[in-house]
């Protein structure tokens, strides 16, 4: 009988398993549907990593078969509209064409960790489902040893994946446009994109290898300056242009700093909406960074670009050059209250809840207004991180009406959230203290 990795323990003992002999008996193609079965289940609890609900339907599971590029996704007829396989209950989601949005009210009483039923969904085009078992990650370039090119590269399989040194860090991804709606809302300007309010970001304990060692395991030259990873969801077409897969460079630096191609999340393997089988993970920077469904990685002993460093995912507008800002990297400072947006509170007395992050520090310091802007008090922070901080402020309105609640953190780097963001035509890195509409009954 294949082993249940749905079931934890289990997953645990075949993964140390594999650890410790690398020409471990490859996953059953059933215990393959298992694994991605109980990874798109939804319910992760908190920070004890354990999944809890409920068994994905065999069709959203399926495995496809391998093509010249990887193992992707043949079809997306039993994926929702929205291209999505998890679950979207409007409790916890704001649907966004193919993304998600969290909403804030779902993480009140959470611990540090975004369970993943909650966790939100940036996808440039549906979820693809991928086959571990026939999944390879290819690594080729001029950065290499032999400057293997693509179809020579060097090839890693899931189960050799699983033998490597792990790591596990706990760590924010965000989506660069998080917050573009109030560059609208707040400050009367036009921008393109995906309207997010502040849930595009998310906290989860990631696993995997870390980066460095698999470039050393495929022959890393000391000439090496940058590389590109690629996922393995369908090409992106932008106005009947297409762009490709999704792809953004990475210079060697950071590569070999702390990025991680990460096969867990909340200590089960990776949900397909969430990168299934592997992905990057690049703390602090832009979300674009940790590249999902991860097929492979050119490392080239030159500077390399692709569309998501070009022509996406830089400055544009009156206060740059024509060609735009540097690429962006580093995430910025932001606060959320963790309330529906708008919301509806009776009068008695209440503990306002919170979190805020940044890409550039540790939050050491966030101050709550409940009148606007016009006084400020210091908030309560709840154990450090270097993730995001939890806070909380005892407020008791003073009467029925209407309020605008504004949180503003500093993180130890300096860096504090602004009145107003810098106007960019794409919306990019809205870092302003937000204006919380509520309402006292």
């Amino acid at each position: 009988m294949d082993p249940d990795l749905t079931d934890e323990a289990t997953y645990e003992h075949l993964r140390d398993r594999t650890r410790r002999t690398a020409d471990a008996r490859p996953l059953s193609r059933r215990g393959v549907l298992r694994l991605s079965a109980g990874a798109v289940a939804g319910g992760v609890a908190g920070a004890a990593g354990i999944a809890s609900s409920g068994t994905a339907s065999a069709s959203a599971a399926s495995a496809v078969g391998a093509s010249s590029r990887g193992v992707r996704s043949g079809t997306v007829a039993d994926v929702p509209a929205s291209g999505i396989i998890k679950p979207l209950p409007p409790e916890l989601f704001i649907p966004r064409g193919t993304n998600a949005e969290m909403r804030w009210e779902a993480m009140r009483g959470q611990g540090l960790i975004t369970p993943v039923d909650r966790f939100f969904v940036r996808n440039h085009v549906a979820t693809p489902r991928i086959d571990a078992r026939t999944w390879r990650l290819k690594l080729w370039g001029s950065g290499l040893q032999g400057s293997p090119t693509e179809d020579r590269a060097f090839e890693l399989s899931y189960t050799q994946l699983l033998t490597m040194r792990a790591r596990t860090i706990t760590t924010a991804i965000e989506c660069t446009g998080n917050g573009r709606s109030f560059y609208t809302t707040q400050q009367n300007e036009k921008v393109s994109g995906t309207p997010w309010t502040l849930g595009a970001v998310g906290v989860a304990r990631w696993r995997g290898v870390p980066l460095a060692d698999v470039l050393r395991r495929a022959g890393l030259s000391p000439t090496a300056v940058d590389v590109l990873p690629r996922g393995l969801d369908a090409d992106f077409v932008d106005g009947g242009e297409n762009m490709g897969r999704v792809r953004r460079p990475l210079p060697i630096e950071k590569a070999l700093k702390d990025v991680l191609v990460a096969y867990e999340m909340n200590g089960a393997p990776l949900p397909p909406d969430h990168g299934f089988p592997v992905r990057l993970v690049v703390p602090h920077w832009v979300g674009i960074a940790s590249i999902k469904w991860l097929g492979d990685i050119e490392v080239a002993d030159h500077a390399l670009t692709s569309p998501w460093n070009t022509r996406y995912y830089r400055m544009f507008g009156p206060s740059f050059p024509p060609e735009g800002s540097e690429p962006l990297t580093t995430m910025n400072v932001k606060s959320a209250f963790e309330l529906p947006f708008p919301a509806t509170l009776d009068g008695r007395e209440v503990t306002l809840t919170g979190r805020s992050w940044s890409g550039t520090g540790r939050v050491r310091r966030v101050e709550v207004s409940t009148d606007g802007g016009a006084h400020w008090q210091r908030a309560h922070l709840h154990g450090p991180s270097d993730a995001w901080a939890r806070w909380s402020l005892r407020w008791r309105p003073p009467a029925p009406g209407s309020y605008e609640l504004l949180a503003r953190a500093t993180d130890d780097s300096g860096h504090t959230q602004p009145s107003t963001a810098t106007y960019n035509t794409l919306g990019y890195l809205f870092g302003a203290v937000v204006r919380h509409p509520v309402t006292i009954s």
